[in-house]
This record gives C-alpha cells, structure tokens and sequence, in this order.
C-alpha cells in the first residue's frame, strides 16, 4: 500500500545565513518544513544546521541537495 503523497510543487527560494553571509536555497516546501522540524527537534538554529551540511557537503553536491538528502536520512 502506498502512504500519501505531499501535494507536488515547484520548489521555494529561502534565505539562509551561513558564516555570516547569505545565502538562498530553492526546496521544495515539504522538504523545507521537514528542515525546520529537525533543526526544532534537535534543538538548533537552522542556520546553525545548514552551516554545517554545507561545511560537510563538499563540491560535487549543492546546498540544497545537501539538505534534500540530510532531511531523507532522517526520515
């Protein structure tokens, strides 16, 4: 059986601080509110956590893959 879906939308830009300059990522909203629930359940500013997925992210991924695929592993 298949679990529902989260309705398909074209991904959103958000603004994002990381050592102390900013940036944008563009996720897609499930993505960004799964974002926003991690950082809350641990604890953390979300800049403080997209700061160091980007510091681990390393050259061949963007940002907001980086994310994309730091929300799925927590899933």
């Amino acid at each position: 059986m298949m679990t529902e879906l989260p309705p398909f939308t074209r991904p959103e830009k958000h603004s994002l601080t990381l050592k102390g300059h900013r940036t944008s990522v563009s996720l897609e909203p499930a993505f960004w509110q799964a974002f926003i629930r991690i950082a809350r359940q641990e604890h953390r500013a979300l800049n403080d956590l997209a700061a160091e997925i980007d510091a681990a992210r390393g050259t061949d991924c963007g940002l907001a893959s980086a994310i994309r695929l730091f929300v799925l592993s927590r899933s």
